[in-house]
């Protein structure tokens, strides 16, 4: 039944390869982001806070029309990127990366907030007393102690990622073998003819990839926790 043929593999190939650089690319931005947002107090908080999370509550497609107005050849972030340094993203599998990170990017930046939030300020207080410079009082206590927070994050934005439709399709198109990853494979065969078995291929697919990724993340954060207990 999972005998895929080679437009439905390559569509598996491409998926993973979007979800892989949507979590790479966006990992240090929403460390920072939840860093932010959770230690500090600043004017325009709440506004950062809701931009953050807008994607959880806007359609996906409205999500992909904003990306495409501000990134289009003709948006002002695009036409810069172009004239300046040749980078289109619209209609590519990079654009399809960049929706596909700004619709999980809520995800991650929630997961690892919630880990700093646990972290004991005490532990870093007591590391700085000690003589120890914020640069190493992060890296060798702060960061041990959300690396549960940030695998879970970082897990959660790649099973987002690889089920990402609406802001894909209208930023990046639905290209075979350019964009055309697993959801929009999926919708592809759901409109041709005597699609429906390799459209139940993917779907069948895309679950036991999400259990897989969900899964994963829940052994390695417990190993974690056990290995930071120890």
């Amino acid at each position: 039944m999972l005998e895929l043929t080679p437009l439905e593999s390559e569509a598996l190939r491409l998926s993973l390869r979007v979800a892989f650089w949507a979590v790479l690319v966006s990992l240090p931005f929403g460390l920072a982001i939840a860093w932010l947002l959770q230690r500090y107090e600043f004017y325009g908080k709440t506004l950062l806070n809701g931009l953050v999370h807008l994607p959880l509550v806007l359609p996906p497609v409205v999500v992909g029309y904003l990306l495409l107005l501000l990134l289009g050849r003709r948006g002002p972030l695009g036409t810069w990127l172009y004239e300046n340094l040749g980078i289109t993203l619209p209609f590519t599998w990079e654009g399809a990366a960049l929706a596909a990170a700004v619709m999980a990017f809520p995800l991650m930046v929630r997961a690892i907030r919630l880990s700093i939030e646990s972290v004991d300020q005490n532990l870093e207080t007591a590391g700085r007393t000690l003589g120890a410079s914020r640069a190493a009082v992060f890296f060798t206590i702060t960061l041990p102690l959300i690396a549960p927070g940030i695998l879970t994050g970082c897990v959660l934005a790649f099973a987002r990622s690889l089920g990402e439709f609406g802001a894909t399709i209208t930023f990046a198109s639905n290209i075979p073998g350019e964009t055309r990853t697993l959801p929009l494979a999926l919708y592809s065969l759901i409109q041709t003819p005597e699609g429906e078995a390799g459209a139940l291929r993917l779907a069948v697919l895309s679950v036991l990839l999400s259990l897989a990724a969900l899964g994963a993340s829940e052994l390695l954060a417990r190993r974690l926790r056990a290995r930071l207990a120890a």
